[in-house]
């Protein structure tokens, strides 16, 4: 089974998913991401998914249940470089990513990551 790798940037994990996820790869990314939050403290998760071309309506939800599990654990998740055409298949989908933050691109996700990051811990979440 193929593992997608977190990185730590400061106070941000940032996660490149290079490849189309199996289920299990996905859920394994969601227990993954939630142990790292919690040892390390991170603030702000960046999930970069640009190499994605197909994201099917099981991954679209695991999206949407990794920002909330992050939420909970008090860091922000933005998902940057979601490609026109996973757009709007998630649109046909019927998933809106309710609760995900999303960029065009990874400067624009880590601009839009420490603005959360700044109302957390001003107390406007």
């Amino acid at each position: 089974m193929d593992r997608i790798p977190i990185l730590r940037m400061g106070d941000t994990l940032l996660v490149t998913i290079q490849f189309d996820m199996q289920d299990q790869t996905a859920l394994t990314l969601q227990e993954d991401l939630a142990d790292r939050i919690a040892k390390t403290g991170a603030t702000g998760v960046m999930i970069d998914i640009s190499a994605l071309e197909i994201v099917d309506s099981f991954v679209g939800r695991m999206l949407t249940s990794i920002s909330g599990i992050a939420r909970i654990l008090s860091a922000a998740t933005v998902v940057v470089g979601m490609q026109p055409a996973v757009a709007i298949t998630l649109v046909e989908l019927g998933l809106s990513l309710d609760g995900v933050r999303t960029a065009l691109d990874v400067e624009r996700g880590m601009a839009l990551l420490r603005r959360a990051q700044e109302e957390s811990r001003l107390g406007r979440h």
